[in-house]
């Protein structure tokens, strides 16, 4: 499998591992079941996306998921992943989300997080990345902005689910931080 960490010297980014199970079901709270997960967790169900990401990663497939680590004790408190196809997804785009666990939430993490996974994309080869939020979610929408997002309207996935949809341009150094990541 091909390992990828990514630091900006305050968060951690590594692909998600069996051992954050017991973690990522403790932190789940009925905001990310809302709006990231589609329900509620369960050991099995975990156990078998982490399988399915570490699958995604050893054979290059389109997902990539990746826990974030805060702290010197690198603690689980969310995930965000890439999505390189998918619905909606134009050749060269990429779809990122993200989540918090509720004690991370407020102290700029989800915006560093997608900002070092932008970086990531591009150098992956995607030329624009994707954040679809529930517009009943302002504060996903406020780090696709503070992460240099721009909206660009609302769409409708076959589904009937309406998301406020921002992109950014990753070409030519497009993926460089814009400001403090806060």
């Amino acid at each position: 499998m091909r390992e990828r960490e990514l630091s900006d010297g305050v968060i951690t980014l590594s692909p998600l591992q069996p051992e954050d199970v017991e973690p990522h079901l403790a932190g789940e709270d009925e905001l990310l079941v809302r709006w990231l997960n589609g329900g509620p967790g369960t050991r099995e169900g975990v156990e078998a996306y982490v399988r399915h990401c570490r699958d995604q990663w050893e054979g290059a497939g389109p997902l990539r998921a990746f826990g974030i680590r805060a702290g010197a004790d690198r603690i689980l408190a969310g995930t965000v992943d890439l999505r390189f196809a998918g619905e909606g997804l134009a050749p060269g785009q990429v779809n990122v989300a993200y989540g918090l666990y509720p004690s991370w939430r407020g102290h700029g993490l989800a915006t560093r997080a997608v900002l070092l996974v932008m970086r990531y994309a591009a150098s992956e080869g995607a030329a624009e990345a994707v954040i679809q939020v529930d517009p009943d979610n302002p504060g996903s929408g406020a780090v696709a902005r503070r992460a240099g997002f721009t909206p660009v309207g609302r769409t409708r996935r076959q589904d009937g689910t309406r998301f406020d949809r921002y992109v950014r341009d990753l070409r030519g150094g497009a993926a460089e931080q814009p400001g403090s990541g806060s």
